[in-house]
């Protein structure tokens, strides 16, 4: 597609006429919306925005969960040119107050359920002005003085005319916020262009057709499921099922219920589903591929087997894109994210203290920079020095570690950040878990550094264990099993067992919590009680 295209509105009006009576969208078991019917809504939606004095580039907040109205709010912000801020709907308080602030956003589309939030915000959001609540309000539910309330239905009054304003593939088409698990959430400035390769991608390297189905189970604020998932299947001509979360024990028969061909998962997700019990069915699907990232290396063969279907392993962030997958005509490498996506990506691993070019196989930072104009974020809205930190030296610094082999696969090791430094080793606490993760008795593990009292600014180990349903186990026989599964300097010394790990809505473990907890009354120490490792 020429890349004047690039645009969400544009595509989909290009698909309306292409592919107008074909099943586009589908919530759950509700009747699907066909390409046609979703550009109308587009046009209604964007119409109504229009006539409530919204203006190309203005920041629209979307707070809204899994459904069809985050996407036709997407897809009518995008064709009058306004900027889409998806906000986690997990945020309240703070995190909330500081995303609409710091956006500006004077409109916000809004789920009936999210509304008291806003009205506990009202007072510290001096920029918002109007919400429009996409469903029925709550008898006796307490509303906003100062905030004026519409309904979705309002907006959907519009005729179905096609809306003429000018969008480029250069203009910011979203913003999307960082998980903030190292500090305030940094909303990311995203060009079309960049949403469009998020999608481009999916389509490049995981073959999209038009006779896909992709199964949809994750939040759409996010873009994994938004410009990946649902973007790729717009590109594509197929067809997106989406339901309202992710659940391991469901997985298998939506799957089946809905005859997906295709779906991603990302944190925890694959190896939940591995864990529920076998069934002859497992394999009795229409699935020919998951994206899954990370792909667990220990899992991934058995799952491949035992389901049927091809896992495919991918890298990126919202900021960068999607720049390494597996390829598809190559045999997986247990444990790489995948080569780089040449058509539009350079990725390097460079010294994180020099930037200077690594050889094959030695560990650095994982960098990475467009080949496609307006094909990268922007920057961080509102926050400059972040932008000039992250894009020194011309190059988008990841903050994860990883290292590329001479055949071009990069294998991610972990997040600098997170990396522990212990009697002269740089440990990754991506490695300690797996091995952690593979004791029978614990469900979910977490490596963290907790300070040394040895001088000199090292680290020890702490590990965080949430063990599975009914099983007991005590600290020293998982050091036991850590000692026969990892080097002497990588056991843990401090051991802690907790009813749940937190995360974020797209289960990221947010370690910056577990190390402000540090060492609790709760946690146990290794050499307080004489435990010794072997060397």
């Amino acid at each position: 597609m020429d890349k004047t295209e690039w645009v969400v509105g544009k595509v989909l009006a290009r698909q309306a006429r292409e592919r107008g009576n074909r099943p586009f969208l589908q919530n759950r078991d509700e009747p699907a919306v066909t390409y046609a019917e979703a550009d109308a809504t587009a046009n209604r939606v964007a119409r109504g925005l229009l006539r409530e004095g919204v203006e190309p580039g203005e920041r629209v907040g979307v707070f809204l969960p899994n459904g069809l109205e985050i996407l036709h709010a997407w897809f009518a912000i995008s064709r009058i040119g306004a900027v889409a801020v998806f906000i986690n709907t997990a945020y309240r308080g703070a995190f909330l107050e500081h995303v609409l602030n710091n956006a500006g956003a004077k409109l916000i589309l809004i789920d009936p359920e999210y509304l008291p939030r806003l009205v506990e915000l009202e007072d510290k959001l001096p920029e918002l002005k109007l919400a429009v609540v996409t469903g029925p309000i709550p008898a006796g539910q307490a509303l906003p003085r100062r905030i004026r309330i519409m309904e979705w239905g309002d907006l959907l009054r519009e005729p179905p005319d096609a809306v003429d304003i000018s969008v480029t593939y250069r203009d910011v088409g979203a913003i999307m916020y960082t998980s903030g698990t190292t500090g305030p959430s940094k909303g990311v400035l995203m060009p079309h262009a960049h949403l469009y390769l998020f999608g481009l991608g999916e389509v490049d390297n995981l073959r999209l057709v038009p006779d896909d189905i992709y199964y949809v189970c994750m939040p759409l604020f996010h873009a994994n499921a938004l410009f990946m998932q649902i973007y790729g299947t717009l590109i594509a001509g197929g067809k997106a099922v989406i339901v309202p979360v992710f659940s391991a024990s469901r997985w298998l028969d939506d799957v089946r219920r809905y005859q997906a061909t295709i779906t991603n998962t990302l944190g925890v997700m694959t190896e939940f589903i591995y864990r529920q019990p076998p069934r002859p069915q497992d394999s009795q699907h229409r699935l020919r591929l998951m994206c899954a990232v990370p792909t667990p290396a220990e899992i991934a063969e058995n799952f491949q087997r035992r389901f049927g279907v091809r896992l495919v392993e991918a890298y990126g962030m919202t900021e960068v894109n999607i720049p390494l997958y597996i390829p598809l005509d190559a045999p997986n490498r247990l444990g790489s994210c995948g080569k780089v996506y040449e058509r539009y990506f350079e990725v390097k691993i460079a010294d994180p203290e020099t930037d200077e070019d690594l050889p094959p196989n030695a560990l650095g930072e994982i960098v990475v920079r467009p080949k496609e104009p307006f094909g990268f974020m922007l920057g961080y809205n509102a926050m400059p020095d972040k932008t000039v930190e992250a894009w020194r030296n011309f190059w988008f610094h990841t903050g994860d570690a990883g290292r590329m082999d001479a055949d071009g696969y990069v294998y991610f090791a972990d997040r600098i950040r997170d990396t522990i430094r212990r009697r002269g080793e740089n440990l990754s606490s991506y490695e300690i878990e797996r091995v952690l993760a593979e004791h029978p008795a614990v469900a979910e593990a977490a490596a963290i550094a907790v300070k040394s009292d040895i001088p000199g600014g090292e680290d020890e180990v702490k590990a965080c264990i949430v063990l599975r349903p009914g099983q007991t186990l005590k600290p020293e026989a998982l050091l036991d099993h850590c000692q026969t599964h990892m080097p002497h300097f990588a056991v843990p010394r401090y051991v802690e067992f907790v009813e749940s790990l937190p995360k974020t809505p797209t289960q990221k473990v947010q370690k910056v919590r577990l190390r402000q907890a540090g060492l609790t009354p709760g946690t146990w120490d290794r050499e307080a009680v004489g435990y010794r490792v072997k060397r």
